[in-house]
C-alpha cells in the first residue's frame, strides 16, 4: 500500500468530518510492522514522507516524524489479528456521540453484519494513546471488525485500506440511524439470532473482511 493511498483516504475521511482537529489515524500493515499517519499534522498538509513506519513493538523503522499517539492501538490490532491489513480510527460525530454513552450499536439493521457479528460493541474506557486503550480495543474487536471506543471514537479493520475505510463509514451511518431513532423516541425492533443468521448466509463473501 502506497503512502499516497493512506493520505488520500485520510483526506477523504477528514472531508466527511470524521477527523476533527487532526484527530483519528490510519495505518496499513507492512512486512515489518505498519505504516501510520504522523502525530499532530493536518491531513491537508501531510505528504508521503511524513508517514512513519513502525515495528509492532513501536520501534521506528522509517520516517522523521512522531507516529500517531494511537500507534499502540494499531500495532496491538495487527499483532492480534493477522488477517488485518489496514486499520482506520475515526472520531466521526455520531459514532463518537454513541461511544460517550458507552453503548454498542445493536442489530437494528441488517448492515450491522458487516462488522462481523450481532452488534458493533463498545470497548471499556481507557485513556487515549495508552497500552490500556490498545488492550481494551483488541478485546472489543474479538469476533468483530469494528468497535466503538468508549468516550473516544470508532475503529475499523480490513484486509485492505479500502475495506477498512468503507467499514468505518458504515459504522458512522449505522450510529447516525440508531441515534435518529432514539432521538425520535422510537424503540428499534432488533433482528434476532435466526434473522441475523440468514443475513450472514445471504451476504456470503460480501460479508467477509475486505
Amino acid at each position: 500500500m502506497a503512502a499516497a493511498d493512506i493520505i488520500a483516504a485520510a483526506r477523504a475521511l477528514d472531508a466527511l468530518g470524521f477527523m476533527p482537529s487532526k484527530s483519528g489515524n490510519l495505518s496499513c500493515r507492512t512486512p515489518h510492522g505498519c505504516l501510520i499517519t504522523p502525530a499532530g499534522l493536518p491531513y491537508a498538509e501531510t505528504s508521503p514522507d511524513d508517514l512513519v513506519e513502525i515495528a509492532l513493538d513501536g520501534g521506528i523503522l522509517a520516517g522523521h516524524r512522531r507516529p500517531s499517539s494511537e500507534w499502540r492501538l494499531h500495532t496491538a490490532i495487527y499483532a492480534a489479528r493477522p488477517e488485518a491489513g489496514a486499520v482506520v480510527h475515526t472520531h466521526s460525530p455520531f459514532a463518537t456521540a454513541l461511544s460517550c454513552a458507552r453503548q454498542p450499536i445493536p442489530p437494528f439493521h441488517y448492515m450491522i453484519a458487516l462488522g462481523g457479528g450481532s452488534d458493533i460493541p463498545c470497548s471499556a474506557y481507557a485513556t487515549f494513546g495508552t497500552a490500556a486503550l490498545a488492550e481494551a480495543t483488541v478485546a472489543a474487536l474479538e469476533g468483530r471488525k469494528a468497535a466503538l471506543l468508549a468516550n473516544h471514537g470508532a475503529v475499523a479493520l480490513g484486509r485492505t485500506l479500502a475495506g477498512a475505510r468503507t467499514l468505518a463509514m458504515e459504522v458512522e451511518n449505522l450510529a447516525r440511524q440508531y441515534l435518529a431513532l432514539r432521538a425520535a423516541g422510537l424503540s428499534p425492533v432488533l433482528l434476532d439470532g435466526a434473522e441475523l443468521h440468514e443475513v450472514f448466509a445471504q451476504f456470503g463473501d460480501y460479508g467477509r473482511l475486505t
